[in-house]
């Protein structure tokens, strides 16, 4: 199926139907994904094969530029973004600078537009480095993708790339001390001849434990939007969403925002 890259450093500003009007920070290349993983829903395809191309990233320099250029272009103009959101093609914290990246971003967030949040959308996998946790404590909309607890369904889901360890993850995620969006798609359907389901009871149970485990600020359950590269995928309906969503409210208190 159809899907796309983005083409642009600073994308936007795009209505999220998560975060709001969301100004976009693809810290990946223009050109192709880079990523540690290579979900079956990726609205941006697959990764590329490996050794295929090379993956060219903006330097920070171009990255503060472009954005403050992008800020005060919007200031002007009276239309600041709700919220500031390192996205992309591929995982933003795998950019070496990303952690002096987001310091200059709340440098020009503060001076700019100070009642926009900053949001990273991180799929977990880089939470054993350091500076990557510590960078992430800094930004207001933290949101850590967990899309089962159950670790053969990630890997089906997810398709990490190199090793993965469920267990490890969950540890990484108990680091934030609460301060955490616990970000899961949901989806239904075949992909090479397996059945997928993440919402079947057994699934469920054990999201749920793991969330228990964690105790993140708040949990967003979402569904696939656009086209995915996998053929056979569905969406799972708003209603299911809302029963799995008042689910986690009753048994874990946790607050869960959903979208379809």
């Amino acid at each position: 199926m159809p899907t796309f890259l983005f083409d642009q450093t600073i994308f936007g500003p795009v209505i999220s139907r998560r975060l709001g009007v969301s100004l976009g920070i693809n810290l990946l290349p223009n050109d192709s994904k880079l990523c540690s993983f290579d979900c079956i829903y990726c609205e941006c395809g697959w990764n590329p094969e490996k050794g295929s191309v090379k993956a060219i990233l903006p330097t920070r320099i171009m990255v503060k530029r472009m954005l403050h250029e992008k800020l005060q272009e919007m200031k002007n103009s009276g239309a600041l973004p709700d919220v500031i959101t390192f996205a992309g093609n591929g995982e933003p914290t795998l950019h070496p600078a990303f952690d002096t990246i987001l310091d200059d971003t709340i440098e020009l967030r503060n001076e700019i537009c100070p009642n926009a949040r900053i949001a990273v959308l991180s799929n977990s996998t880089t939470l054993h480095k350091s500076r990557v946790v510590e960078a992430l404590k800094k930004v207001d909309d933290n949101i850590l993708k967990l899309d089962s607890g159950i670790a053969k369904t990630i890997r089906l889901l997810d398709q990490p790339v190199g090793r993965f360890d469920l267990s490890t993850v969950v540890q990484n995620l108990k680091q934030f001390e609460g301060r955490q969006i616990i970000q899961t798609m949901f989806l239904r359907g075949t992909f090479n001849g397996v059945s997928i389901d993440n919402t079947t009871e057994p699934e469920l149970r054990a999201w749920m434990a793991l969330l228990l485990d964690i105790r993140p600020k708040s949990v967003m359950i979402y569904t696939v939007a656009r086209d995915t590269p996998a053929k056979d995928l569905h969406k799972v309906s708003i209603a299911d969403l809302d029963k799995i969503a008042n689910r986690v409210r009753t048994e874990t208190g946790l607050e869960v925002q959903v979208s379809g």
